[in-house]
């Protein structure tokens, strides 16, 4: 174990200083000394992720595509089912129409036999109070 030394403190500034630059020596041989198989393994792995994300997004794209199909079915189904129902209504509506038209033209035809009914028996009331 080292004594104590009773340095100075410029003594103190030289060793800091040979400390930090022993450290960035250190690290500039690190990074400086790149290794070929490590290089072509980032490349490779990236290359993979690349894939996977590729392939990823097209089978996203490939569910989009589908539900928008089903939800164009969906619309398409609901739409047709909305026309059959106004159809379905026009044509209750066109019926009703008709039965009321019917029922009207069976009350003015009865009407008008009733009123004939009734002009014939004051003409014969006439005819008789005339004849009597």
């Amino acid at each position: 174990m080292n004594g104590f030394k009773n340095n100075t403190f410029g003594d103190r500034l030289t060793t800091s200083a040979e400390a930090k630059r022993q450290q960035l020596e250190k690290l500039r041989a690190k990074l400086s000394s790149v290794d070929p198989e490590k290089v072509a393994a980032r490349l490779a792995i990236e290359a993979a992720r690349e894939e996977r994300e590729a392939k990823k997004r097209a089978e996203k794209e490939a569910k989009l595509a589908l539900e928008r199909a089903a939800q164009a079915a969906r619309e398409a189904e609901e739409a047709a089912r909305r026309e059959a129902e106004r159809l379905a209504l026009e044509a209750e509506q066109a019926a009703k129409h008709d039965e009321e038209r019917a029922r009207k033209d069976a009350e003015e035809a009865l009407r008008a036999e009733q009123k004939a009914a009734r002009d014939a028996r004051y003409a014969a009331r006439k005819n008789k109070k005339r004849r009597g």
